[in-house]
Order: C-alpha cells, then sequence, then structure tokens
C-alpha cells in the first residue's frame, strides 16, 4: 500500500493491460510514451490505495480459522496459509478493492490518460478497436500482486525461523 509498492515492484507492477499493448506499441511510436507512462503509473497508484483495505480482510480470515485450518496450513506445501488465505478472502477483497480502484482511479485521474490513448489507438486505421474494463484488471492485477506477496513472505518464514520474529509479525501477533 505505500507509494511505489506495486509500480517499482519489479514482479507486482501493473502494466499496460495486456488486450491493449498493442495499443502502447502504437501509441509509443507516435511519441506519446509520456502519457503511457503517466497511465501505467496511475494504475499502480489505485492498487497502491486499494492495498491499505487488505489487513483487516486477512485479520478476520485469520480469526475465523479452525484447529483445522490451522493444522492443515502447518502441514501444508509452502504456500499452504496463502491458498488458504486467497479461499476465504479473494471475494471479500475484490469487493473492498473494486471500489477504492475506482475511487482512485478518479482520484488520480486515470481516465484523463486512458481516454486520449484509447481514443487514439481507435482512429488508427486497420486496428481493432479495444475498451477494455480498467477497473476490473486493475482490481484482478492487485489482488495477484498482494497474493504474490503474502506467498512470498510466507515461502521466508518457512525457510527461515528468523523471518517469524519481524517487527511486522510482532505487532499482527501482538508479541512484545
Amino acid at each position: 500500500s505505500k507509494t511505489d509498492g506495486y509500480f517499482k515492484h519489479p514482479v507486482i507492477k501493473i502494466p499496460f493491460p495486456p488486450q491493449a499493448q498493442k495499443m502502447e506499441k502504437e501509441l509509443r511510436s507516435l511519441g506519446m510514451s509520456k502519457q503511457v507512462d503517466d497511465f501505467v503509473m496511475t494504475i499502480n497508484r489505485a492498487a497502491e490505495d486499494a492495498a491499505k483495505q487488505a489487513a483487516p480482510i486477512f485479520i478476520n480470515a485469520i480469526k475465523s480459522m479452525t484447529i483445522t485450518d490451522g493444522v492443515n496450513i502447518l502441514k501444508g506445501k509452502d504456500t499452504a496459509a496463502t491458498n488458504y488465505l486467497r479461499q476465504k478472502t479473494s471475494l471479500a477483497l475484490h469487493d473492498k478493492f473494486k471500489p477504492v480502484i475506482r475511487s482512485s482511479t478518479q482520484k488520480v485521474e486515470v481516465t484523463k490518460y486512458w481516454n486520449p490513448l484509447i481514443t487514439t489507438y481507435n482512429r488508427i486505421p486497420f486496428v481493432e478497436h479495444l475498451n477494455p474494463d480498467l477497473e476490473e484488471y486493475i482490481t484482478q492485477r492487485a489482488l495477484s500482486g498482494l497474493f504474490y506477496l503474502v506467498s512470498q513472505e510466507e515461502i521466508k518464514i518457512r525457510k527461515d525461523p528468523a523471518a517469524r520474529v519481524t517487527d511486522l509479525l510482532k505487532k499482527v501477533f501482538g508479541s512484545k
């Protein structure tokens, strides 16, 4: 949820929508690289804003965990806890993220960048016109990035006992 948490992360940065990558290439060739770059930054800012909604949903899922769930996670593969969280929280996270992303895209004026890009692209002769649902695309990519980061932390914790006592984990689990 930090500024550049998505935008500068080499794995979870949200790129130009895949169905519009041809459009990106064409627009860059027309000298619109700055506008394309600004657009990519704004969609990542929307994801960063939405990620602030995750903690209470994760905490609720952890508090509602059964003993069986806990045993299955302990005995499970390297990302068993992540898989549990994904299963228990994806719908709630989506429902929380999408309105925040909608609001964020309005706040950072993502349509200010998207509309001219899509309009210019759709004017190019012989191209297939595009109109991807940006809010859903950003929401899905934001959730994928979030679960990717959770899985990476889980793997670290399982492989390195010292990773279990980070300040963040102490805060989350109430240790002093």
